[in-house]
């Protein structure tokens, strides 16, 4: 690995790197100052989830003000294990995040399920991309259903089944809906091309031609599909798949990394599942695990950053960040006596896979990652609220994206908005690496762990007895 930031593979705890003075395995040791910013972080962006959720049937948006009017059943997963953090935090009691919960879960599996094109929530168990957020029908003819933004929620709702766990009507409640909602997705019906699973389906039959190949996100979509009790994926599958890493593997600004050039690639799964010292054949082979790979990510961004080849204003140690977000649009732009091209909303980032760079930074890039790298995120997260202030930092915490290289009439580019899928990554990892608590909770269920050990992991907390036996399971 490379350099100074690698850490201990059989500890199952992350290190202090030689390379800040903030430790990473030691939140308390901050600064009042540091430990100010990120409860109000936090706080902030927790937030976000509990307000703009539809109280009434808890729909979360896809984005803050909405311009579309839609819900996103990923933001919905976010939420989900949001208020169980809210709750440990004391920013609501149990009993709001319980009811909150079950409002959610209630309306999920009460939605219709079928195949066709308008009336449904959903079919086969997946659920579609967007829905209305009042009816939780398909919001419009564009949205797929789409198995990656189901398996997202589904973290939610498996992180509800496990955290809510005492012994009263409406936790008992809770579990039962979650295990429904999960037994019910049918993963074999997603597998239309061989081995793999597509990426979505519309109606009246048609499945999307692209299929999770390759490392990317889909780290928690194979493993909650081969973990299925009902509609299982074969244990094969996971080998399969990462078969198809090897040509993402190498260097790329002076790390060895398995390489996906936006950073919501390293984010999502982790967000639920820790990856530190438990390993695949795949990490064996390698001498790694997903959470050393997040973590040489994050470090390979910073120097691109450092080294800024595409020119951009301010990049930098401390400003740096690029994952899918919202951008200024598609327009053509002088910007250092330079001809540029600025895009809309697309999947930047820069990896040995590909590189694309408009000057646009996405502060979740950097509060996703906190828990990979702390001594690097942290000061990033800090340099860019007091350098932008409240041009990037709302009531809610971190507007989706800036660009400072893109002239408007407020001296530079910033987004309006608030996405579910980034606010969540910045909550879920500054919480995990706070406590550890998301994290905690999800070895307790035991569909993960048993799609992890069918999966071939071993090691770290898999060795643990963390998780509840099957028997413990609702039927």
């Amino acid at each position: 690995m490379a350099g100074a930031v690698h850490l201990a593979l059989s500890s199952g705890t992350a290190l202090a790197a030689n390379t800040g003075t903030i430790q990473a395995d030691n939140p308390a040791a901050l600064t009042k100052t540091d430990q100010a910013f990120v409860e109000d972080l936090e706080h902030r962006t927790f937030q976000w989830f509990w307000d703009t959720a539809n109280p009434k049937n808890g729909l979360v948006p896809d984005r803050s003000p909405l311009p579309n009017g839609a819900a996103s059943i990923a933001s919905v997963g976010f939420g989900l294990t949001a208020y169980g953090i809210g709750a440990e935090r004391g920013y609501v009691t149990r009993d709001q995040a319980v009811d909150r919960t079950l409002t959610t879960l209630r309306f999920l599996i009460s939605l219709p399920q079928n195949d066709k094109v308008s009336g449904a929530s959903g079919y086969k168990g997946f659920f579609y991309h967007f829905l209305d957020p009042n009816t939780g029908l398909r919001v419009a003819d564009w949205s797929e259903l789409s198995s990656v933004d189901t398996t997202l929620l589904m973290g939610g709702v498996l992180f509800a089944q496990s955290y809510y766990n005492q012994d009263n009507a409406k936790e008992k409640e809770i579990r039962d809906i979650a295990d429904r909602l999960y037994r019910r997705v049918d993963w074999t019906w997603m597998k239309a091309h061989g081995p793999w699973l597509s990426m979505g389906w519309s109606p009246p039959n048609n499945f999307i031609t692209t299929d999770w190949k390759g490392y990317n996100e889909g780290l928690i979509i194979y493993l909650l599909a081969i973990a299925s009790p009902t509609h299982p994926l074969p244990a094969q599958t996971w080998k399969t798949w990462t078969a198809t890493y090897d040509g993402q593997w190498g260097d790329f600004q002076g790390h060895q990394l398995l390489n996906f050039a936006p950073m919501f690639g390293h984010q999502y799964s982790e967000s639920w599942i820790d990856f530190r010292g438990i390993q695949d054949d795949f990490n064996r082979k390698h001498k790694d695990d997903y959470f050393q790979n997040g973590r040489e990510a994050v470090y390979a961004q910073r120097a691109y950053a450092q080294a800024n080849p595409g020119d951009w204003k301010d990049y930098g140690a401390n400003i740096w960040g690029l994952t899918a977000c919202d951008g200024p649009g598609d327009a053509h732009q002088d910007y250092n006596g330079k001809p540029r091209h600025y895009l809309a909303y697309s999947a930047r980032g820069a990896g040995r896979d590909y590189i694309l760079d408009d000057g646009t930074i996405a502060p979740t890039a950097a509060g996703g990652s906190i828990a990979f790298a702390p001594e690097i995120a942290l000061p990033a997260l800090e340099e860019m609220q007091k350098r932008y202030g409240n041009r990037i930092y709302n009531q809610y915490g971190f507007l989706d994206s800036f660009n400072p290289s893109f002239k408007d009439k407020n001296d530079y580019w910033v987004d309006g908005q608030q996405l579910g899928i980034d606010q969540g990554p910045i909550l879920l990892m500054l919480e995990n690496w706070r406590s550890g608590f998301v994290w905690d909770v999800m070895k307790k269920n035991p569909y993960l762990r048993d799609g992890l050990e069918r999966a071939g992991f071993q090691g770290g907390w898999l060795s643990e007895k963390t998780a509840s036996s099957k028997s413990d399971r609702p039927l």
